[in-house]
Parts: structure tokens; C-alpha cells; sequence
């Protein structure tokens, strides 16, 4: 049996426990981190030195890093399947959007926007670093508009794994109240995603516990 570990308002979590829902696999999912606590321990910290979540456990097998664990599953339980495909050009590719979401989207809006906004207190923003984040966040999903012009995916007609990892940030995206700039193929492949009941389980978890909240 596999095991997720780490708190559903967690946005790394949120991508694992998106895809094993894609994947339907049978999995029990353990709360730790924010108001669980658990990252501290000593049994914890066995499975992940770091103390972040989320954790995998696959029978003596223990991952951590979400998109380690997201190419792991994939290769164990997606054969001949679009979320990562076999071929090693196009596989690249993926590979390509999904450390890109990572190193240049998630900073700029989990990082500079959502922490910097969201869960910090009123009276310790940083107004004017926030506001180049937002006008980041807005270049980032000007060049996706682009992008995704005329298709109803990433790379085309079918959802991989880089959907995932950049696609989980957009029910935070538009929920928190910060200026957006046009991107209707965006807001198409939000209302696309949020027709798929894995994404409505997974990633449309409320957020409001964290707002104001730097200690989590």
C-alpha cells in the first residue's frame, strides 16, 4: 500500500495526491506538517532529513521532493501513457515545463505572492517586493497563454505531468485577490481542470487556515 504523508493544504502534497488520483491508486494518505505537526521526529526525520513534506512510502521505498515522486509513479504506474511518455525527446520536454514550474513560477507566486501576500501579516508585507511578484506571476502566465494557444493541454491533446506541477497553481492563483492579467487559454484549461474530479479532490482543498498564518 502506498502512503502520502504530509497535509492536504500543502501545495507540493497536492500534486502527488493529484496524480494518484488521476492514476486511481489505492493509497492511505497521513496528515503531518502546519497543525499535525510530526516533521520533527525523530521517525520523521528517518524518512526525510529535510523535514518537509510530502513523503512517499512504497513498501521499503521512501521519496521525498514532490516531483521525484511524481516521475517515480509515473514510471511505475503510467506504461505507454501521455503523463510522461517513453520517448526520451519528448519525455525531456515535460521534464522541461515541469523544472520550469518549479524553479520560476512556484518562486514567483508561492514564494513572492502567496507567501509574501497571502500568508504573511498585514502590518509585515513587503508591498512593493509583492508587487513585482504579482507583475512576475502575470509575465509567467502571459508567455503559458501563449503557449497554449489552440490546444487543450500543454503539449497538445493529452494531460502530462507538467499539467500537474504548473496546472496545481492555478485554483490558488485565481482565488487570491491580486490583479491578473487576460489569459482566456488559461482560464480555459482551468475550467478543464476543474471538470476532473482528481483535481476538485486533490488541489480545490481551502486555503483559508493559512492566511495570515507564517508559522505553517
Amino acid at each position: 500500500m502506498l502512503t502520502l504523508i504530509g497535509r492536504r493544504s500543502s501545495f507540493n502534497v497536492q500534486k502527488v495526491a493529484w496524480l494518484l488520483a488521476e492514476l486511481d491508486l489505492p493509497h492511505r494518505h497521513i496528515e503531518l506538517g502546519g497543525a499535525f505537526g510530526g516533521l520533527d521526529t525523530p521517525e520523521f526525520r528517518l524518512m526525510n532529513p529535510h523535514g518537509k513534506v510530502p513523503v512517499l512510502k512504497d513498501g521499503d521505498t521512501v521519496l521525498w521532493e514532490s516531483h521525484a515522486i511524481l516521475r517515480y509513479l509515473a514510471s511505475l504506474h503510467a506504461k505507454n501513457h501521455a503523463l510522461w511518455p517513453e520517448d526520451i525527446a519528448e519525455r525531456a520536454n515535460v521534464d522541461s515545463w515541469m523544472d520550469w514550474s518549479q524553479t520560476t513560477l512556484q518562486v514567483a507566486f508561492l514564494t513572492g505572492v502567496f507567501w509574501g501576500y497571502y500568508r504573511t501579516p498585514e502590518a509585515q508585507r513587503d508591498t512593493q517586493s509583492i508587487e513585482r511578484s504579482v507583475a512576475r506571476c502575470a509575465d509567467h502566465f502571459r508567455l503559458l497563454d501563449t503557449v497554449m494557444a489552440d490546444k487543450p493541454w500543454l503539449f497538445g491533446e493529452a494531460m502530462t505531468l507538467a499539467d500537474i506541477t504548473i496546472g496545481t497553481h492555478l485554483y490558488r492563483y485565481f482565488e487570491v485577490d491580486i490583479d491578473r492579467p487576460d489569459i482566456p487559454n488559461i482560464v480555459r484549461w482551468y475550467e478543464r481542470l476543474k471538470q476532473r474530479s482528481a483535481y476538485r479532490d486533490a488541489v480545490m482543498v481551502p486555503f483559508d487556515e493559512l492566511f495570515g498564518r507564517l508559522e505553517y
